[in-house]
């Protein structure tokens, strides 16, 4: 009888054989939270299912996942960082799926505009979905939306810089990337940091000294357009300098929850002018005047399904259009710039501290915003609390659905839209307006996107092992059909199994590689040959 209640007992405190799985999981880098693909082999009917893994970004969601991210941006950011020659783009013509699908879309956009109510709200996420399979078969860059107007023209305003504003000298941009060698044999690049202005002051850990005079509505209009601001930075910095320069940039929160960048830029650019590009650097926001709501509480704007618009509750008249709002902007309704606070420094490629700086760029891509952001004291929680209320009212773009609580009727708004919700980044409070880009990349860094520097890693691995007689055969998936399965589908397999199989190919794989380590290694005490020579 005891040795059945000690036997209980052990039982009770076991781990779960789940959590089991996803220990063992991550040791081995498998995903734990695979999507399950059903392949379909259409020359004979066979029909598998495949885990496919996640791609999370987000150690807290999926360890191995997160890992193998973060490591294909240190990759990234280590190879184009110093480059010495310029890189190969490779920009691959349209193909005939590319041209149907644009096709397509032209028709469905000319069956949008002629259409109302719900028919229009199906056509438009038929062509999101549209626009969803272009960004899958690689094509950059977003199409216009079908809720811009095609004739309306835009007000003509002023190009000139603002008088607040000192000047800066401008150049022609010459087609290079590759910064300036020095003394035959050096050539430096820079590691840059910016910050936004100053709203008040504030407390070793980041809450303000006086809540009542920091200025959160500047605060928050600074984050939501600080992607735009330092688009805008990098503009004026390449005609500054007169080339193309190339970056790689991280965008973090700083305790008092203001953006910040770091930024590894190819090429020495003196540091004079650097805080000069900085200082003279300014957006100019030109959207209808948003600082009073207009609406609020109970009394919010209503749908009226006749003219397919929100009206006014008590008077029913339809409100301002976003093209007729932007058309009486006499003045930008908001200004954003840097702060004074520059930091600017010069790198040697392949030292110990251009490593640790490429560390310092990638170190927090594994954590969510809401992870970084965190609030341990009550000044803290204070100050996130009133910088989310301040967010809630803030529009983040011409179609935010705050925009109705001003009087304005956003762009692309249907019947299922909420006046005041918006489901954008920059309101959500694990954000705190923080862009949704954490990783800003030029085009022509290292010549690579991300899906290049993986097949590079699998393209290494592979001649690794073949260096020792071990080939792996490409498969021909030509004929495979691929259907992804929804959740609960009763033809999925569990999700452990899928696991499971996985950890069993890591495994024979790591033996493998492994095997191929040791060979390329030779005897023990001979001269040897490393795995990277051998691959190369």
């Amino acid at each position: 009888m005891t040795a059945d209640i000690v036997d209980i007992a052990t039982r009770t405190r076991g781990p779960l054989a789940r959590e089991v799985v996803r220990v063992t999981a991550e040791q081995h880098g498998v995903c734990v939270r695979p999507f399950t693909m059903e392949v379909t082999d259409t020359t004979d009917g066979a029909v598998r299912y495949v885990g496919v893994p996640c791609g999370s970004t987000v150690e807290s969601v999926c360890l191995p996942c997160a890992r193998k991210a973060r490591a294909l941006r240190i990759a990234q950011c280590r190879e184009g960082w110093h480059l010495t020659e310029e890189p190969q783009t490779r920009d691959t013509a349209p193909t005939g799926d590319h041209t149907a699908l644009v096709e397509l879309r032209a028709d469905l956009v000319a069956a949008y505009r002629d259409t109302a109510g719900a028919d229009a709200d199906d056509l438009r996420e038929e062509i999101r979905s549209v626009d969803a399979e272009l960004q899958r078969l690689g094509v950059r860059g977003r199409l216009p939306s079908p809720d811009t107007a095609p004739v309306k023209r835009a007000p003509v305003r002023s190009t000139r810089r603002r008088q607040d504003a000192p000047n800066l000298p401008r150049r022609k941009v010459e087609k290079r990337t590759v910064g300036r060698e020095f003394a035959g044999r050096f050539r430096p690049s820079m590691f840059v940091t910016l910050t936004c202005d100053t709203y008040g002051p504030v407390r070793s850990d980041g809450s303000p000294v006086d809540p009542g005079t920091y200025d959160y509505r500047r605060a928050a209009r600074d984050a939501v357009h600080f992607a735009s601001l330092v688009d805008r930075w990098w503009q004026n910095l390449r005609r500054v300098v007169g080339w193309d320069v190339q970056y790689f940039a991280t965008v973090e929160p700083q305790r008092r929850t203001a953006p910040h960048l770091h930024a590894g830029i190819r090429g020495a650019i003196p540091h004079d002018t650097i805080r000069q590009v900085t200082a003279a650097t300014y957006l100019q926001v030109w959207w209808p005047p948003h600082d009073e709501p207009v609406y609020g509480g109970d009394r919010l704007p209503v749908w009226d399904a006749h003219t397919a618009a929100f009206v006014d509750p008590e008077t029913r008249k339809p409100l301002t259009t976003w093209a007729d709002a932007v058309d009486l902007v006499d003045e930008p309704a908001h200004v954003a710039t840097f702060g004074a606070q520059v930091h600017s420094k010069g790198v040697l490629g392949g030292t110990e501290e251009a490593g640790r700086h490429i560390g310092y760029l990638t170190k927090y891509l594994t954590k969510s915003t809401g992870e970084i952001i965190t609030a341990t004291t009550p000044g803290q929680r204070d100050h996130h609390e009133r910088l989310h209320a301040e967010l809630a009212i803030t529009p983040c773009s011409p179609r935010c659905a705050v925009w109705l609580l001003y009087g304005v009727h956003p762009q692309g708004t249907t019947s299922r839209t909420i006046p005041g919700h918006c489901k954008g980044r920059a309101h959500r409070r694990t954000t705190l307006g923080l862009p949704g880009r954490r990783v800003l990349v030029s085009r022509k860094w290292s010549g690579k996107t991300l899906a290049d520097h993986k097949a590079d890693r699998a393209a290494f691995v592979a001649q690794a092992l073949a260096a020792v007689g071990i080939v792996k055969p490409a498969r021909d998936t030509s004929a495979w059909a691929w259907r992804r399965l929804a959740p609960g589908d009763r033809n999925a397999p569990p999700r452990d199994h899928l696991i499971m199989r996985a950890i069993a190919e890591r495994v024979t794989w790591r033996a493998e590689y492994d095997t191929a380590l040791l060979a390329a290694a030779g005897p023990p005490g001979g001269p040897g040959v490393s795995a990277t020579a051998t691959a190369a």
